[in-house]
């Protein structure tokens, strides 16, 4: 069978190796989406309850099929795409600088600690100035810059497909430290994100394993299972952590393909709750829920401090729905056929909807005021809602 998920920026891959060339077209059953060209659920008709409306777009260029995605950081978004990283300003979508990188890139935007960020195909790590876009510095790292880019503790995090994480110097990028974990034979492109809090980094990988990382020095705090690989192949023991891990105060969760979803003491890794479900995108937590977009593109809400289940909205069927963004009262989530959808965090219900020009990909971004959506052609939307 052929999987959908490349369409979505992910796709199956040899550890170590590049993209299994054979997949290349939509998934059928194994991921959980239906008969490969299954149609997408139709849109379902709604009574609005709240005012959604497009405050600004401005253009990148096309993601190549990556995950790329916008990041704010103060008054500025920064995007990346078709090779270029832009600064736009987030009242009224002015581009301040637009940036061609020469680089075909596979990650960013990152931003932070006084550096814009985006990382490249052939392991490529870029570092501009948030300023007016010059380049501060440029390395190699040891293979496709994948997934989220971070700067804390005064030091740049990114990670590489071959199971890495590089600790990076900000003022010149020369290495502080390197954390180093053997892959399985197969993983999902777009698994294994990062998130950082209070100076500790929280990784997901292949295999469905979570650990924390001291920022400072690469040293691992502890190392969590969310999920246990299971099966007689290599394709049904595919049990990768997707997305970035969900953190707060209290808790880190994470979720994993073919897997389940699991919320650990974030200073311990001691486990607090896990539910059986399988996600190909990813999660996001508020102060109440957990809010996971399983492979059958269905959201639901999970009480973070109990787990049981609250919610589940089940419209959004074969629309390849991505990892969902928690913004106060609302949960967004975009689509394959490039619509946007807002609904309550109550309950779940429909409240807005609207459409870009193609597809979205990575989960919608909060940007202060709103929220943005990259989509497959680059496009930066700004969004607000009332």
């Amino acid at each position: 069978m052929i999987m959908r998920m490349l369409l979505a920026g992910i796709a199956l891959t040899l550890a170590g190796c590049s993209t299994v060339s054979s997949m290349t077209g939509t998934v059928g059953g194994w991921f959980g989406a239906g008969p490969a060209g299954a149609k997408p659920a139709e849109l379902v008709d709604f009574k609005p309850g709240v005012a959604l409306s497009e405050v600004w777009k401005a253009g990148t260029g096309d993601t190549d099929g990556y995950l790329l995605h916008p990041q704010a950081d103060g008054e500025d978004v920064f995007a990346a795409g078709g090779g270029r990283v832009a600064r736009i300003g987030v009242s009224n979508g002015g581009v301040a600088w637009q940036q061609d990188t020469g680089v075909k890139l596979s990650a960013g935007a990152g931003a932070g600690l006084g550096l814009v960020l985006a990382g490249g195909a052939k392991g490529e790590l870029v570092a501009l100035d948030p300023a007016n876009g010059g380049l501060r510095w440029k390395v190699a790292l040891s293979s496709e810059v994948t997934g989220q880019l971070l700067a804390v503790s005064d030091t740049v995090i990114a990670r590489t497909g071959d199971g890495r994480v590089h600790g990076l110097a900000v003022a010149d990028g020369s290495r502080k430290w390197l954390y180093s974990r053997n892959l399985p034979v197969l993983s999902l492109r777009g698994s294994g994100g990062l998130a950082a809090f209070e100076g500790v980094i929280y990784a997901g990988f292949p295999g469905g394993k979570l650990v924390a990382l001291d920022a400072g020095n690469g040293a691992q705090l502890w190392e969590a299972t969310v999920a246990l690989p299971r099966g007689a192949t290599e394709l049904e023991r595919v049990a990768d952590v997707m997305g970035n891990p969900a953190v707060d105060a209290r808790q880190v969760c994470a979720v994993a393909y073919q897997g389940r979803v699991a919320c650990f003491d974030r200073r311990s890794g001691a486990p607090l709750w896990a539910r059986d479900t399988s996600s190909n995108s990813g999660l996001a937590m508020d102060a109440r829920n957990v809010y996971v977009t399983d492979d059958k593109d269905a959201v639901t809400a999970y009480d973070k401090f109990s787990g049981r289940a609250g919610w589940r909205q089940d419209k959004l069927a074969r629309r390849q729905a991505t990892a969902p963004l928690a913004l106060g009262e609302w949960v967004v989530v975009g689509d394959g056929e490039g619509y946007v959808h807002v609904l309550s965090a109550d309950d779940g219900s429909f409240l807005a909807r609207a459409r870009v020009d193609s597809a979205v990909r990575s989960a919608p971004a909060d940007i202060g005021p709103g929220f943005a959506v990259q989509t497959a052609k680059g496009t930066v939307v700004a969004f607000r809602l009332k």
